[in-house]
C-alpha cells in the first residue's frame, strides 16, 4: 500500500517533484523552521547589509537563538542525534534561496570550521570547542586559500608551520577567508617544513601575529567578511594542533564533504532567483497582460525549473551515498561542476525576464545574480571538479 505524504506547510512551487517529503517528520519541522527565520528575521536585514557591503552582527544572536547550528554533529547541537545529510543539504539550500551570503557566514562557521575539528581532533579537542560553536557563543572560521595558492593549494601551500617546543610557530598568508574579521577560532591549515605534510591549526581571536584585514569592492557575497590574513610568527600551542590530521589526503575528506554543501548552496540560488522571476512575471503587465503569458517567457521559467529539478535529483542521492558511507571525490565534484553551472544558467534566465529592473537591488534578483559568480568559483572551480570526475570515469589524470 502507498503512503500518501501530505506536503511541507509553506510548501516550495520550485519542489516540483516534492524531493521535500523524503525527509521524516522531525527533520522537515527543522527545515521549516529554518524557512520561516530566514523569512521573517534574516530577509529584512538582507538587501540594507548587502548594498554598504557590512555583516549584521545580529546575525549572530537570530541563529544563536534558532539552535540550528551542529545539528551535523552528533551530541553537540539542540538536536542531539545528528541529522542526516540530505536535511544538512536542504538546509544549505533554504538559507541560500533567502541570500547566498547569509548562507555563507552560516555554512562557514557550521561546515568548514566545526566539520574540521568534528573530523580532525581528536576527542579532547571537540569537547573544547564544539560545544560553544554549536551554541554560536564562538564563531569560526576556515583558512585554507592563500593570495598565489587556489586550485593548487594541495602541492604548493606557502604558509608554513614549524615546531617549537611544545607549540608551533604559524608564518604565511591566507585570503578570502569569511568570517575571518571576528571569529573565535580560525582553522589554519600549514605546511610543516620537517615533514612537508599538511597540518590544521586553530588559532584563536587576537592571537599576536594574527592579523586578518576585511576585503572591500566585492561584487558577490557583499554581506560575507572575507579577510585576507597575515601570519607573522604566530605562536599555537601544540594542543591546539588537529591531532587526526596528518597530510592533505585528511584534508581532502573535509572538502569532499563541505563541496557538496556548495552544491546545495547553488540549488537555493537557483531556486531563490526562479521564485523571484515567476512572482514577477506573474505581476509585471506589458501590451496590457502580464509577461508570464508570453510564450518567451513561459520557456526561460520551464528551463529553470528543468535545472532546478535535476539538481535537486542529483543532490538527494549525493546525500544518500554520504549517508551510507560510499561517497566519493568524484562524487561531490560532479555535483560540484553541474550545479553551479545550471545555476548560472538560471540566475541569468532570471534576470533577464526582469529587463531592466534586474540590474537594481530594489526587486533582489540582482543580488542572486552577482552571488552565484562567487559560488561558481570557489571550493573548486568546474575546471578542477571536471579534472577530478574525468580521472575517475577513464583512470587517467589529466592534472598538471
Amino acid at each position: 500500500m502507498t503512503t500518501t505524504i501530505e506536503p511541507l506547510e509553506d510548501h516550495l512551487i520550485s519542489d516540483f517533484y516534492d524531493y521535500e517529503a523524503l525527509l521524516p517528520d522531525e527533520e522537515r519541522k527543522l527545515l521549516l523552521k529554518a524557512r520561516t527565520l530566514m523569512r521573517d528575521e534574516v530577509k529584512p536585514l538582507v538587501n540594507e547589509n548587502w548594498g554598504n557591503g557590512t555583516f549584521p552582527r545580529e546575525l549572530i544572536g537570530i541563529f544563536r537563538d534558532s539552535g540550528l547550528a551542529g545539528l551535523p554533529y552528533e551530541g553537540y547541537g539542540e538536536h542531539r542525534p545528528a541529522v542526516s545529510n540530505l536535511l544538512t543539504g536542504m538546509m544549505a539550500m533554504e538559507m541560500s534561496r533567502t541570500d547566498a551570503s547569509v548562507a555563507t557566514f552560516f555554512g562557514v562557521h557550521n561546515g568548514l570550521a566545526m566539520y574540521s575539528i568534528h573530523s580532525g581532533g581528536d576527542r579532547e579537542q571537540r569537547d573544547r570547542w564544539l560545544p560553544e560553536m554549536a551554541a554560536m557563543d564562538k564563531i569560526g572560521a576556515f583558512a585554507m586559500t592563500e593570495p598565489l595558492g587556489g586550485s593548487d593549494v594541495a602541492g604548493g601551500m606557502r604558509t608554513t608551520a614549524r615546531r617549537d617546543g611544545d607549540g608551533w610557530i604559524l608564518n604565511g598568508a591566507k585570503k578570502w577567508i569569511g568570517n575571518a574579521t571576528f571569529a573565535d577560532y580560525v582553522v589554519v591549515w600549514a605546511r610543516d617544513v620537517d615533514d612537508n605534510h599538511v597540518k590544521g591549526f586553530v588559532v584563536e581571536k587576537n592571537t599576536p601575529g594574527f592579523e586578518p584585514t576585511k576585503i572591500e569592492g566585492k561584487i558577490a557575497f557583499r554581506i560575507v567578511e572575507n579577510a585576507e590574513i597575515t601570519l607573522t610568527d604566530v605562536r599555537v600551542p601544540e594542543a591546539n594542533r588537529l591531532q587526526n590530521i596528518d597530510s592533505f589526503r585528511d584534508v581532502a575528506e573535509i572538502l569532499r564533504a563541505t563541496r557538496g554543501g556548495v552544491a546545495w548552496q547553488a540549488l537555493g540560488v537557483m531556486i531563490g532567483a526562479y521564485e523571484l522571476a515567476l512572482d514577477y512575471a506573474k505581476e509585471r503587465k506589458q501590451f496590457g497582460r502580464p509577461i508570464a503569458r508570453f510564450q518567451l517567457v513561459q520557456d526561460l521559467l520551464v528551463k529553470s525549473l528543468g535545472n532546478i529539478t535535476a539538481s535537486w535529483g542529483m543532490l538527494v542521492q549525493l546525500a544518500r551515498l554520504q549517508d551510507a558511507g560510499i561517497f566519493h571525490d568524484e562524487h561531490s565534484s560532479l555535483a560540484k561542476a553541474f550545479v553551479t553551472s545550471r545555476m548560472r544558467e538560471v540566475v541569468a534566465w532570471s534576470r533577464e525576464i526582469f529587463g531592466g529592473n534586474g540590474i537594481v537591488l530594489d526587486h533582489d534578483i540582482a543580488r542572486f545574480f552577482t552571488d552565484a559568480e562567487a559560488i561558481y568559483s570557489f571550493e573548486g572551480t568546474r575546471e578542477m571538479n571536471t579534472l577530478i570526475v574525468g580521472k575517475a570515469i577513464t583512470g587517467q589524470s589529466a592534472f598538471v
